[in-house]
């Protein structure tokens, strides 16, 4: 019904977050090969577009409307009440394991990095 919204909020507030890093670099002035901004990219692209076509999904099937309350699920207090529950469950579960596979992503770019300095292919 509304599980999209949490992955949403996150990627609004990296979104945030990734603008203030980006000043913050951009200002120290050193070169690096990955900044940590664009890594923060990459996963507020991974939020934003799962959260646009989960978006989609739920208009596609009429659980979204161009009227007040927009969520159909929000007129009837029984509905919001699921909703709300599916937001805390599904929602939080899908914005946790999409910020898991990014930080291992994260993490393997790193290894590969470290490795390829310790073999001296990369600077």
């Amino acid at each position: 019904m509304a599980c999209f919204l949490v992955p949403a909020a996150e990627a609004v507030v990296t979104t945030v977050i990734r603008k203030a890093v980006k000043n913050k670099e951009e200002k120290d002035g050193r070169e690096l090969s990955v900044r940590f901004s664009d890594k923060l990219g990459w996963l507020n692209g991974m939020l934003w577009g799962g959260s646009g076509l989960l978006a989609f999904e739920h208009l596609w099937h009429g659980e979204i409307s161009p009227f007040f309350p927009f969520l159909t699920a929000a007129s009837d207090p029984g509905e919001t009440a699921e909703m709300l529950t599916e937001m805390a469950t599904s929602g939080t579960a899908m914005a946790a394991l999409v910020t898991a596979v990014w930080a291992g992503a994260v993490l393997v770019v790193g290894r590969i990095k470290d490795h390829g300095r310790k073999a001296g292919d990369l600077s």
